[in-house]
Parts: C-alpha cells; structure tokens; sequence
C-alpha cells in the first residue's frame, strides 16, 4: 500500500485534475487523470477507499454503494453530458487497488473508435484542459445533487 497510486490521491498526498464529483466512507468519484496530457472528457473513476484489489474483496457495504455509483454516474454522462453509452471496465493489472473505468461514448462516435480504449484513438474526441474537466466534474456533480 505504501506505493499504491489511488490510496496516495486519497490521502491527498497526489493531487490530480479535476474535482471530487462524490465521496464517502466506501468510495470516491473523480475525472481520469492524465499527467498533463489532455483527457478524454467523460472518463470517470470510481474508487474504492479501502485499499483491496478486486470486486470479490468488497464488503456488501462496499458493493452497494459502488454499483449504485456505477448506475448513478453512468446515467449522469447520459443525461449532463449527452453520451449515447458508457463503458465500464475494471482491470487492477497496472494499480491493484479497486477502481473502476466509466467512458462515455458520445454521438457520432465512428464504430471504429467504439470501445472503452479505442475512444482516445479518435482524433475529434472530445478532450480538455483540467478546466474542461473541471467544468465537467461540476454538471455530473450538480446532476447526482439534484437526482
């Protein structure tokens, strides 16, 4: 745990692009970020605070609220940010502590760039400055508020 990237952006020892969309005792929301580089706007993490590896390490408590926040922030990108899909994919293979991929896929995306990865093959993706993002993070943030 002690080089573990999420549990170090949780204790805010990290500080990364974008504002904290949700946060409790179980999980935290947030926008990707990319180390400067410009971000596919609408990729979504959900984190799990407890630093454990996999889906099958939650507790029920943990569970519930991750895959309400699934349900809840993937509506978000349908309803805020006007994706047509939203692809999820948990890997842990570079960062084994839980986390979890939501991208949305956005109108008149070419088939070719459907795919939770393929999206940032795109050269007319929708990507940001960390002020995009954190103009983004707001209206998910204010929908989840008011939803």
């Amino acid at each position: 745990m002690n080089d573990c990237f999420i549990c170090h952006k949780h204790n805010g020892a990290i500080k990364t692009d974008g504002v904290t969309i949700y946060e409790d005792e179980y999980i935290y929301v947030g926008h990707i970020d990319r180390n400067g580089k410009p971000n596919y706007l609408g990729h979504i993490m959900i984190d799990l605070k407890r630093h454990a590896p996999t889906l099958g390490d939650m507790t029920e408590e943990e569970a519930k609220a991750f895959g309400l926040m699934m349900s809840r922030v993937s509506k978000a990108l349908m309803k805020s940010e006007n994706a047509e899909h939203v692809y999820a994919v948990v890997s842990g293979n570079a960062v084994p502590h839980l986390h979890l991929h939501l991208m949305a896929r956005y109108p008149n995306t070419p088939k070719e760039f459907w795919g939770p990865w393929e999206v940032y093959d795109w050269e007319d993706a929708p990507m940001g400055d960390n002020q995009a993002v954190i103009e983004l993070c707001n209206r998910i943030k204010k929908y989840l508020e008011n939803n």
